[in-house]
């Protein structure tokens, strides 16, 4: 199926699939041009970050996108928090406050502090360092929010009417190609911005854990990079990896 109201995208809505971002990956691997978004109603091996399984039940959205980005490999943390920051503009028109959402670094949206949504980007890279595909997966709690042990857990459902993932994936796309598009003329800087703008209160206490250790320290922003900095140990540190816990 494809949507013709998304000229940028060939959108691919399937009923079901083992996960919508090992499909983009293979079929990167056999060379499928950039521009392939994929919607599943349903993931039978859905993956979240750090290796943990992620809940796909019907109503939510599945959908991954393939892009071709000719870009060092090290930026690709970078699409993650572009790629969340579409989501969040996705979602206003469908709330009656958008400042229930939250921007979680690096990958998640939060409403009113609970998960709604969480993004996976998986990227290969040439020898020479520079992206060969990149892959963005992006999960939306939209009528159903699954039973997450130790976390807190939301969908849209619990304050507003929610779109069918179909009909939520076309401002997504949207929005998507936009800031593609501001990323390519104006480099990170207005992602990092348009990020910031839902982001912690600066001086919030973070905790960061990466590993075993955990990092206690004050939110102060992104670095021009998208890097995470905390106030911690009587300096500003910037963190490249890692998951903040709420």
């Amino acid at each position: 199926m494809t949507d013709p109201r998304q000229d940028h995208w060939r959108l691919q809505v399937h009923e079901s699939v083992a996960s919508t971002s090992d499909l983009c990956r293979a079929l990167a691997a056999d060379g499928e041009p950039e521009g392939l978004a994929v919607l599943a109603r349903r993931q039978s091996q859905a993956r979240g970050s750090r290796g943990r399984d992620w809940s796909s039940p019907e109503g939510n959205l599945s959908l991954s996108v393939l892009l071709r980005p000719r870009e060092p490999a090290h930026e690709a943390g970078q699409w993650s928090l572009l790629a969340a920051v579409a989501v969040a503009d996705a979602l206003v028109q469908f709330l009656p406050d958008a400042g229930v959402l939250r921007l979680k670094w690096p990958n998640d949206v939060l409403l009113n502090g609970a998960k709604l949504a969480g993004i996976l980007v998986d990227a290969a890279a040439g020898p020479e360092g520079v992206l060969d595909w990149l892959v963005i997966g992006i999960g939306v709690n939209l009528a159903v929010a699954p039973d997450v042990p130790r976390r807190r857990v939301a969908c849209l459902a619990d304050i507003a009417p929610p779109p069918t993932p179909e009909a939520f994936a076309v401002p997504l796309l949207d929005r998507l190609h936009h800031w593609r598009l501001v990323r390519a003329r104006h480099g990170f800087g207005p992602i990092r911005a348009a990020w910031l703008e839902r982001a912690p209160a600066t001086g919030s206490e973070v905790t960061l854990r990466i590993g075993e250790r955990r990092v206690i320290g004050g939110f102060a922003g992104l670095g021009d990079d998208g890097t995470l900095l905390l106030d911690a140990d009587g300096r500003v540190r910037a963190f490249a990896a890692g998951e903040v816990l709420l």
